[in-house]
C-alpha cells in the first residue's frame, strides 16, 4: 500500500473518480500494527478500491480536518469528499473491515 507523504499527493489522491481508501495511522500504533498483518488481504479483495496510507501524527490537520480521532481509521473519499468513516473501535479485523467495505458499493 502506497504511503501519502504530501499534502498535494492527498489531495490530488482523494479527489478521483473512483472509492479511494486511506488508512490513517502512526508509527507507534499496537492497533495499525495488527491492521498491517491482514490489510493485505483485504486490499485484495477489494479491487475496485486504491488503498493509500498516511501518518496521522505527519498530517495531524489532515487528520483534524476529517475529524480522526482514534488510529487506525479507514476514510474513504470519492470526487474530494470523504463518503465514509471506519472509525478504530470498528476497524480491528478483517470481517469487519471487509464488511465495511462492502457496504460502500451502494453508495456509488
Amino acid at each position: 500500500m502506497e504511503r501519502i507523504q504530501s499534502e498535494q499527493q492527498y489531495r490530488n489522491t482523494i479527489n478521483s473518480d473512483g472509492l479511494t481508501v486511506i488508512k490513517f495511522d502512526t508509527t507507534w500504533c499496537p492497533d495499525c500494527k495488527n491492521l498491517d498483518r491482514f490489510i493485505g488481504e483485504v486490499v485484495d479483495q477489494h479491487a475496485d478500491k486504491t488503498f493509500y496510507a498516511m501518518d496521522a501524527e505527519k498530517f495531524q490537520p489532515l487528520a483534524e480536518e476529517n475529524a480522526v480521532r482514534g488510529i487506525p481509521s479507514l476514510l474513504v473519499f470519492q470526487n474530494g469528499k470523504k463518503i465514509a468513516h471506519l472509525h478504530s473501535k470498528w476497524a480491528k479485523t478483517p470481517t469487519q473491515i471487509s464488511e465495511y467495505l462492502e457496504t460502500l458499493e451502494s453508495k456509488v
